[in-house]
């Protein structure tokens, strides 16, 4: 019990407690997704795919592709 007569009122941390430090340590691991072989070749036979068609295209069809996409996507180019 402590005593409350030998402070003055609403005077607060007069007493003397010792204190004790604890020292936790946390180890966090890192999340790390795997690596899926899958979206990189499907992501590489996309682009090969492309190069493919681009290849082979003829110029003004590769050309109206380019400019419909630009109309597309609100880009102006002419």
């Amino acid at each position: 019990m402590r005593d409350t007569l030998s402070r003055p009122s609403g005077v607060t941390g007069m007493e003397r407690d010792d204190m004790t430090t604890q020292t936790t340590t946390q180890t966090a691991a890192i999340a790390r997704p795997a690596t899926s072989t899958t979206g990189i070749v499907a992501a590489m036979a996309a682009g090969l795919l492309l190069l493919f068609l681009s290849g082979y295209a003829q110029a003004t069809i590769l050309h109206d592709a380019a400019h419909d996409q630009r109309h597309a996507m609100a880009f102006p180019c002419h």
